[in-house]
């Protein structure tokens, strides 16, 4: 017998002007799912080389491999080539000693080859970055993983692979320490971290060795803060819940996702706790409500956007709570996205659109990553990663 989760009481949305929007993604729906079985319910699945837990992370990286941070299992899967078949299994591992094995670190000591909720995944130049947020560092290898369980080269936030705690154990932050790093970017050419538990974004011009502090901090004035919106009124200085960042033509990109903001630097900035220079999912930088205080959304408007990407000339925005991404090719505080996949118009929201897992719905997508015309999603509430082609992708 099949079990349907659709909720009994479906809310009634309320009339408004919203337009439909024109699709970011591919209207005929994605190219290839990972880690699901094609049923309504998102079941956590004991682990093999073809099943996802709460994926968070993803990664299309330029040599032509995908990676998932396979959350709920603590561990990376590697695929040589982007899947194009549906639940094509992994080809690399790494966080556990056998596709069937899960558990915090391997249910052991931590190293540099083990992982505690891993996150946010990129390329780092021929290499690879992962956030391990519960071990309070960042992985790094120099160079693809060749082999499952191959350490990782370098370990940042810690002084070596073999230490964990926040902060190196110390109450304050320094330049060298993390807490709960969620996100991992590279933007022209600098390794971008968002240190999500210290309320901050650090940014290494060129990191080399293990416990290598810092070049510049965003989101606080100094490296020893780690208030909540620095300590005072949320600004276009202040941060609540970092988590992804990205470069979109020039700019920077940061998904505040406890302020439902996307921050915009015009440029890379050059000095700690630089303000942003435009802000979209708020009319200002004092606002800070999720859907602008509304109940419902509409195109200007985020609820914890958790990751944002440069797709194409556009800016992707997973708006999480809302079970959605946005595109915006606009700039401007304010401005409303010109693109929408996931719901039916821009005053939708809902898991899954209110009903059951289909192909093409979402239910809280937390991680993207873009490539040439392609998109992956961490659709982390359907336990699956979704391959799909943007819909101006030629």
């Amino acid at each position: 017998m099949r079990v349907s989760l659709a909720p009994s009481f479906r809310p009634v949305k309320a009339p408004d002007t919203a337009t439909e929007g024109a699709p970011l993604l591919d209207p005929a729906g994605p190219m290839a799912v990972l880690g699901w079985r094609g049923g309504e319910l998102a079941v956590p699945l004991a682990p093999d080389a073809g099943t996802l837990f709460g994926p968070r992370g993803v990664c299309l990286h330029p040599e032509g491999s995908l990676w998932v941070a396979d959350t709920g299992h603590h561990r990376l899967l590697g695929w040589h080539r982007v899947p194009a078949a549906d639940n094509a299994p992994a080809d690399l591992l790494i966080g556990q000693p056998g596709f069937t094995r899960e558990g915090r670190n391997a249910k052991g000591a931590p190293g540099a080859a083990t992982l505690n909720v891993p996150t946010g995944v990129a390329a780092w130049g021929a290499g690879l970055a992962v956030a391990d947020p519960w071990n309070h560092r960042v992985l790094l290898w120099r160079r693809l993983p060749e082999a499952s369980g191959q350490p990782a080269d370098i370990v940042l936030g810690q002084r070596s692979a073999r230490e964990v705690e926040a902060n190196r154990g110390a109450d304050r932050p320094t330049a060298a320490s993390l807490h709960w790093p969620y996100g991992v970017s590279v933007v022209q050419g600098r390794l971008v971290v968002c240190d999500t538990g210290n309320r901050r974004v650090l940014l290494w011009n060129a990191p080399d060795e293990t416990g290598q502090p810092a070049d510049l901090v965003l989101g606080q004035g100094d490296f020893t803060t780690r208030d909540e919106n620095a300590g005072a009124a949320v600004s276009a200085r202040s941060m609540r819940w970092p988590h992804m960042a990205a470069g979109w033509a020039g700019r920077l990109a940061v998904a505040d996702a406890g302020n439902n903001r996307i921050m915009l630097w015009d440029r890379l900035p050059e000095r700690n706790g630089a303000p942003c220079d435009a802000l979209l999912g708020q009319r200002g930088a004092a606002g800070c409500d999720h859907n602008m205080a509304a109940y419902y959304p509409c195109a200007a408007a985020l609820n914890m956007p958790y990751a944002a990407v440069a797709a194409g000339a556009r800016l992707a925005v997973a708006d999480t709570a809302n079970s959605r991404l946005l595109g915006w090719s606009a700039a401007t505080t304010g401005a409303a996205a010109d693109r929408l996949t996931g719901q039916p118009d821009f005053a939708a929201k809902g898991d899954n659109r209110w009903g059951v897992a289909t192909r093409d719905s979402l239910c809280w997508p937390y991680g993207l990553s873009a490539l040439g015309g392609l998109l992956a999603i961490a659709d982390s509430g359907n336990n699956r990663v979704l391959l799909w082609r943007l819909a101006d992708a030629g």
